[in-house]
């Protein structure tokens, strides 16, 4: 007698936006190979809705709660237990594409999820040391099995059980431009420090310098970013510039300082 065929899962891309009108449509058709698509949008002021909807998408218009909540939110709305989840500014490669696809018709065998590498563009250049590189993402799972979690901004995926491994690349281009970097070196920043403040953690002045240097010497050093040439080393710099500000920050929340109003005469 022959076997029965195992039913092919089906799986819900989740993607949450805002302003992403640019980059909106090459992320969706990188997910073509998905059953379903849902697009959790924070509002956006240009057209990100209107192009998601016009591809197929399920587009939800929401308040912005937190990258953590509103991806958790994206999932639980998905109709497939099965979710991918990807950012605006990420593409599907298609070795990974190819490697997700003889899965999913294999049923997803033996695993509640799976992590691949993520390689970032930087200026112009596919960016392969430093911290930045393998970057491995869990990012394909069961949502039965898997929550979001993490700490605002760096959200992560829990799973219960051990993930596997793929060896295909999701494609990333996280900054148009250096300004756009150091507008988010800024605005993560104060996220990361306020969640460190309200979690009771304490800066001292020797983090604003000892962190820092640590973080390059691993980025550039340990983490061969050297290899990567001018770009290498502004990351690393930029690194060190983040987790400076993180601690600054921490270091004026939890010593109340405030500005103060001009004397009036």
């Amino acid at each position: 007698m022959s076997e029965i065929p195992r039913e092919r899962p089906k799986v819900t891309a989740c993607i949450i936006s805002l302003n992403e009108e640019d980059r909106i449509a090459d992320c969706l058709a990188s997910v073509s190979w998905c059953d379903e698509v849902v697009v959790v949008d924070s509002h956006s002021k240009d057209r990100t809705r209107e192009i998601a909807a016009s591809l197929g998408a399920r587009v939800i218009e929401r308040d912005w709660p937190g990258h953590v909540a509103q991806k958790e939110f994206a999932i639980r709305e998905a109709t497939n237990e099965w979710v991918f989840c990807i950012d605006c500014d990420e593409r599907v490669s298609a070795p990974l594409r190819a490697e997700i696809l003889t899965l999913r018709d294999q049923g997803f065998p033996g695993r509640a999820g799976w992590r691949f590498p993520r390689c970032s563009n930087y200026l112009g250049r596919w960016i392969r040391h430093g911290t930045w590189y393998p970057d491995r993402q869990l990012r394909l799972f069961d949502r039965r099995r898997g929550k979001w979690g993490g700490n605002n901004p760096h959200d992560r995926v829990v799973l219960e059980g051990r993930p596997g491994e793929l060896r295909g690349e999701l494609l990333h281009y996280p900054y148009r431009s250096i300004s756009e970097h150091l507008r988010t070196i800024d605005n993560y920043t104060t996220i990361m420090a306020e969640g460190l403040h309200a979690r009771g953690r304490r800066a001292a002045v020797h983090d604003l310098w000892i962190r820092p240097a640590a973080r390059f010497f691993n980025f550039y050093v340990l983490r061969l970013g050297v290899l990567d040439g001018w770009r290498g080393f502004l990351m690393a710099c930029l690194a060190a510039q983040y987790v400076r500000l993180k601690w600054a920050k921490l270091l004026i929340l939890q010593r109340d300082v405030r500005p103060t109003s001009p004397e009036k005469d």
